[in-house]
């Protein structure tokens, strides 16, 4: 089963966006969705860093393979993610 990733480069919003590895990340940053077998996993890192972390609450699942899913964590990402994952809920 082949991976789906999607980047882009954004300005995280007010809050920033809470991490698993090194708490919240603020600034601009680079956002990565990768969906594999139903489930995506969500990773950000500081633009033109080398070190990737996973946004807290990824992964989810099960959701839809197609780029608007990375979308909506786009727009969820300017708008600041203190929180996380754990209060974003895809469109169906």
């Amino acid at each position: 089963m082949s991976a789906r990733t999607y980047e882009s480069s954004v300005v995280a919003g007010p809050g920033g966006v809470m991490t698993d590895e090194v708490g919240v990340i603020t600034g601009e940053v680079t956002v990565r969705t990768e969906v594999t077998g139903g489930q995506a996993t969500v990773h950000i890192q500081y633009l033109d860093a080398d070190e990737w972390y996973e946004i807290e609450g990824s992964p989810l699942g099960p959701v839809d393979p197609g780029p608007h899913l990375h979308q909506e964590i786009v727009q969820a990402v300017r708008q600041g993610m203190p929180d996380g994952l754990t209060a974003f809920h895809p469109a169906t």
